[in-house]
């Protein structure tokens, strides 16, 4: 059969579901190639509602991911459901239920992804009351910087340190952290 001959037997709806259905596809497998070649999917094109929820990661559901995976579970849902001799309404309504799907496990996806990622952002404060060793003998009184050496958010650290001890702080002694000074410099003390 002929493609025009085709598209002419076609009803209304059908001729309206085809077109949002292959290009729904067509886009889909664009952003297929720009995620295999390393490219943005979105160009930016993104909008965005961002519901804080979860401390701050964005649960995005209006991107371009998203919209091109409703439409595009939306026209083949309702094309199938048209071809199996369902009404019109009801091709329409599981159309948009599994549209709405696609929308809803896309976002959670990359909202799952995004927790995955991990803040590198070093917290002295979290070393408060740890232990760590002297690695550069500490002046007493806090009367100059040392510096001390302890593993910390999983790597090996040398941080600056201080001490309120009336004796200076040789290397090898062991020190516990009892304060932070403008989250640069530890404060500590002999065990």
């Amino acid at each position: 059969m002929e493609i025009s001959a085709w598209w002419e037997s076609l009803s209304l709806i059908l001729k309206i579901l085809w077109p949002i259905a292959l290009i729904g596809s067509l886009f889909m497998v664009i952003q297929l190639i720009l995620v295999l070649i390393g490219g943005d999917p979105d160009g930016g094109l993104d909008f965005d509602v961002d519901l804080d929820a979860d401390g701050g990661v964005g649960f995005q559901f209006f991107t371009v991911k998203n919209l091109t995976g409703f439409f595009t579970l939306f026209g083949w849902v309702s094309i199938a459901c048209i071809d199996s001799e369902l009404s019109i309404g009801l091709s329409l309504f599981l159309g948009l239920v599994a549209g709405t799907l696609m929308m809803v496990a896309m976002a959670a996806l990359f909202l799952s992804i995004s927790k995955l990622a991990e803040d590198g952002t070093m917290q002295l404060k979290k070393a408060v009351g740890m232990q760590a060793e002297v690695y550069l003998p500490i002046p007493a009184n806090q009367g100059g910087t040392g510096k001390v050496q302890f593993t910390f958010q999983g790597s090996y650290k040398e941080i600056d340190a201080q001490t309120t001890e009336a004796k200076t702080l040789a290397t090898g002694s062991i020190v516990k952290i009892t304060g932070i000074i403008n989250n640069s410099i530890l404060i500590v003390n002999r065990l």
